[in-house]
């Protein structure tokens, strides 16, 4: 009888086990696929600021024509609205405010006064919320410019972007205050407010009105056609409000030259920033480290087309180390740049002696001057004061011989070579071994 054996043999299978377990800790050693663990503490938790969006949604008459796939515009708009806050992210504080809609009269200097706030904004309790939407019908005028003043408030201020979406089907009927002046105006403020604008109506002149809007506070308009189109914009721009920052930045303000500049450690900082103009910075840094750092501008109002942002990192002689720029046509949500730059352990210029910590010792401190420039120009009829909002993010780490590289130097010279070595013989070790056991395999069966 021939005797059977099984290609499962717990022996032989722990061993290949073993051999196999032990390459790919040797390989993935030297390529560094396994992940490092940091060894430096973590740093506390930084304020934060929830997104907070505003909806306003138009009440007028006009909105009970019923031209959007054979419904009304009103029905259309709720539908929507119900699905987004069906969506809402849980982190967002998100609030409605209706225009034209609860004053049912005929006076229009009364109708145009007519703005409420159907839902607050913070935590959205949903039932709540859409029982709230329900109950809005068509009725009166059309005054958005108040509207918007009303909504900027809502909002509040802070240091994180607001958005207000104004879902609408006509200009307003109200004026004044002409809605782009009260556009320009919030802007102007330098309150981090954008307003984006969706129409059912498709007249041109209320289409020029709603992105004239737009355009004053760095938003955007949709030429709304269907209820699915609606759905899907309105909650793209509520998942957008969750993109701005979430670390509450420290005030700071750069001067226009490195002598002059604000000293600055690792950190996230604001700060404005004129058209066309530079602000300096100042960092230290000592042997051994490197600074990396980031910048982000923010076009808070119309710009024109063609522009870009600059970040350099300078010695105290204006000599250039690095530099980062972002630059673009057309409008943007925000431009930004960054840039890495390591401290030579031996490298003595622009450096000054620093007693450490602790110790009698010194170590050299390298002022590297961080300069932001910007080439945003605005478009005509746009506030060029204050200046455009400005994020600048700075760290300061132990610089790394070969960033990209494998940890702990085993990816260079004679290192990498015996650990491929090694790789190679256990590799051989083991498909020599296969080998012999799938022959004697087949010998007796």
């Amino acid at each position: 009888m021939r005797r059977v054996i099984t290609p499962t043999t717990p022996r032989r299978t722990a061993r290949a086990a073993a051999l196999l377990g032990a390459l790919t800790i040797v390989v993935g050693s030297a390529l560094g696929t396994f992940p490092a663990h940091a060894d430096e503490p973590g740093t506390p938790p930084a304020a934060t600021e929830a997104p907070k969006v505003d909806l306003i949604l138009d009440g007028s008459g006009s909105m009970q024509t019923a031209d959007i796939q054979g419904k009304s515009r009103m029905t259309v708009a709720q539908q929507s609205i119900n699905e987004v806050i069906d969506a809402l992210p849980e982190e967002t504080e998100f609030g409605i405010r209706t225009l034209g809609a609860t004053y049912p009269g005929k006076d229009q200097k009364e109708g145009c006064k007519d703005t409420q706030q159907l839902y607050p904004v913070g935590k959205t309790n949903k039932v709540e919320a859409k029982t709230a939407v329900a109950t809005v019908r068509p009725t009166g005028w059309t005054p958005i410019g108040i509207a918007l003043r009303a909504a900027a408030e809502d909002l509040g201020t802070g240091p994180t972007t607001r958005r207000i979406v104004l879902i609408t089907d006509g200009e307003d009927t109200c004026a004044p205050p002409d809605p782009c002046d009260v556009a320009r105006e919030l802007a102007s403020k330098g309150i981090h407010l954008v307003v984006d604008t969706l129409g059912l109506a498709h007249d041109d002149k209320t289409r020029q009105q709603l992105i004239c809007i737009a355009n004053a506070t760095g938003g955007t308009f949709t030429d709304v056609r269907s209820q699915d189109q609606l759905t899907k914009r309105v909650k793209q721009l509520v998942e957008r409000a969750q993109d701005t920052h979430s670390v509450t930045p420290a005030q700071v303000v750069g001067a226009d030259k490195c002598a002059d500049a604000p000293i600055l450690t690792p950190g996230v900082y604001t700060d404005r920033e004129k058209f066309s103009e530079h602000r300096v910075y100042r960092v230290p840094v000592k042997a051994g480290e490197e600074l990396r750092a980031s910048v982000s501008v923010t076009p808070d109002r119309a710009v024109a087309r063609d522009y870009g942002v600059l970040l350099q990192a300078t010695d105290n002689s204006g000599q250039e180390l690095v530099r980062g720029n972002d630059a673009g046509s057309g409008r943007t949500d925000v431009a930004s740049t960054g840039v890495r730059w390591s401290a030579a352990e031996d490298d003595s210029d622009s450096a000054s002696p620093s007693p450490s910590k602790g110790s009698g010792s010194g170590s050299a401190v390298r002022t590297v001057c961080l300069v932001v420039s910007n080439s945003f120009a605005p478009q005509a009829a746009v506030q060029a004061d204050p200046g455009l909002p400005l994020e600048l993010t700075v760290d300061v780490a132990a610089a790394s011989p070969a960033p990209d590289g494998p940890a702990m130097g085993l990816g260079r010279g004679w290192i990498l070579l015996g650990v491929l070595t090694l790789a190679g013989l256990l590799a051989g070790l083991i498909f020599g071994w296969l080998a012999r056991w799938r022959i004697s395999v087949w010998r007796e069966n």
